[in-house]
Protein backbone atom coordinates (compact mmCIF):
# COMPACT_ATOMS: atom_id res chain seq x y z
CA UNK A 1 0.00 0.00 0.00
CA UNK A 2 2.70 2.37 0.75
CA UNK A 3 4.90 1.15 -1.57
CA UNK A 4 2.16 1.74 -4.51
CA UNK A 5 1.57 5.31 -2.89
CA UNK A 6 5.50 5.76 -3.79
CA UNK A 7 5.58 4.32 -6.95
CA UNK A 8 2.77 6.72 -8.08
CA UNK A 9 4.51 9.19 -6.93
CA UNK A 10 7.80 8.37 -8.86
CA UNK A 11 5.78 7.71 -12.28
CA UNK A 12 4.75 11.12 -12.35
CA UNK A 13 8.14 12.28 -12.26
CA UNK A 14 9.72 9.25 -14.73
CA UNK A 15 10.97 12.17 -16.87
CA UNK A 16 12.64 14.58 -14.17
CA UNK A 17 14.39 10.92 -13.50
CA UNK A 18 16.10 10.44 -16.10
CA UNK A 19 17.14 13.82 -16.70
CA UNK A 20 19.38 12.88 -13.43
CA UNK A 21 17.02 13.84 -10.78
CA UNK A 22 18.10 10.98 -7.89
CA UNK A 23 14.52 8.72 -6.84
CA UNK A 24 16.48 9.34 -3.48
CA UNK A 25 16.02 12.63 -3.30
CA UNK A 26 12.49 12.14 -4.33
CA UNK A 27 11.76 9.54 -1.27
CA UNK A 28 12.82 12.20 0.73
CA UNK A 29 10.98 15.13 -1.09
CA UNK A 30 7.70 12.82 -0.77
CA UNK A 31 7.80 12.02 2.91
CA UNK A 32 8.76 15.12 4.17
CA UNK A 33 5.53 16.41 1.68
CA UNK A 34 3.57 14.17 4.15
CA UNK A 35 4.99 15.10 7.41
CA UNK A 36 4.25 18.39 6.65
CA UNK A 37 0.67 18.03 6.44
CA UNK A 38 -1.87 16.82 8.70
CA UNK A 39 -2.49 12.65 7.79
CA UNK A 40 -5.75 12.21 5.96
CA UNK A 41 -4.91 8.54 4.31
CA UNK A 42 -3.61 5.28 6.30
CA UNK A 43 -0.52 5.71 4.06
CA UNK A 44 -0.08 9.04 5.67
CA UNK A 45 -0.74 8.06 9.27
CA UNK A 46 1.94 5.34 9.19
CA UNK A 47 4.38 7.01 7.92
CA UNK A 48 3.26 10.25 10.39
CA UNK A 49 3.85 7.14 13.34
CA UNK A 50 7.08 5.26 11.70
CA UNK A 51 8.86 8.32 10.13
CA UNK A 52 10.52 11.58 11.93
CA UNK A 53 12.07 14.18 9.63
CA UNK A 54 15.05 16.19 11.52
CA UNK A 55 16.21 19.47 10.18
CA UNK A 56 20.22 20.54 10.52
CA UNK A 57 21.61 23.84 11.06
CA UNK A 58 22.52 23.91 7.85
CA UNK A 59 18.83 23.97 6.36
CA UNK A 60 19.75 19.80 5.41
CA UNK A 61 16.75 17.07 6.44
CA UNK A 62 17.37 13.84 7.92
CA UNK A 63 14.89 10.92 7.85
CA UNK A 64 14.64 8.90 11.10
CA UNK A 65 12.58 6.09 11.95
CA UNK A 66 10.93 6.40 15.25
CA UNK A 67 10.54 2.51 15.82
CA UNK A 68 12.02 -1.09 14.51
CA UNK A 69 9.30 -1.32 12.14
CA UNK A 70 9.73 2.59 10.91
CA UNK A 71 13.74 1.35 10.27
CA UNK A 72 11.61 -1.92 7.90
CA UNK A 73 9.75 0.84 6.41
CA UNK A 74 12.63 3.26 5.67
CA UNK A 75 14.46 0.47 4.19
CA UNK A 76 12.14 -0.68 2.34
CA UNK A 77 11.25 2.86 0.56
CA UNK A 78 15.18 3.02 -0.03
CA UNK A 79 15.41 -0.15 -1.83
CA UNK A 80 12.63 0.43 -3.73
CA UNK A 81 13.81 3.59 -4.70
CA UNK A 82 17.10 2.31 -6.10
CA UNK A 83 15.26 -0.34 -7.72
CA UNK A 84 12.66 1.89 -9.41
CA UNK A 85 15.90 4.01 -10.72
CA UNK A 86 17.38 0.98 -11.91
CA UNK A 87 13.82 -0.04 -14.01
CA UNK A 88 13.89 3.45 -15.82
CA UNK A 89 17.13 3.59 -16.72
CA UNK A 90 17.32 -0.46 -18.54
CA UNK A 91 13.95 0.80 -19.95
CA UNK A 92 15.21 3.94 -21.28
CA UNK A 93 18.66 2.19 -22.53
CA UNK A 94 16.31 -0.85 -24.90
CA UNK A 95 16.42 0.96 -27.80
CA UNK A 96 19.73 2.78 -27.72
CA UNK A 97 23.09 1.25 -29.33
CA UNK A 98 26.94 2.23 -28.93
CA UNK A 99 26.36 5.31 -31.50
CA UNK A 100 23.66 6.74 -29.22
CA UNK A 101 26.89 7.41 -27.03
CA UNK A 102 29.94 7.99 -29.23
CA UNK A 103 32.54 10.87 -28.10
CA UNK A 104 32.02 13.33 -30.77
CA UNK A 105 35.42 15.44 -30.47
CA UNK A 106 35.95 18.01 -33.12
CA UNK A 107 39.82 18.17 -34.18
Amino acid sequence: MILAEFANFLHERDEEIIENKSTCSLLCQWIKEILEKKPKTNVEKVIHAEIACAKNECGEYLLVAKSPSGQKLTQALYNFALSYEQHLMRKWLENKNSSHFENKREP
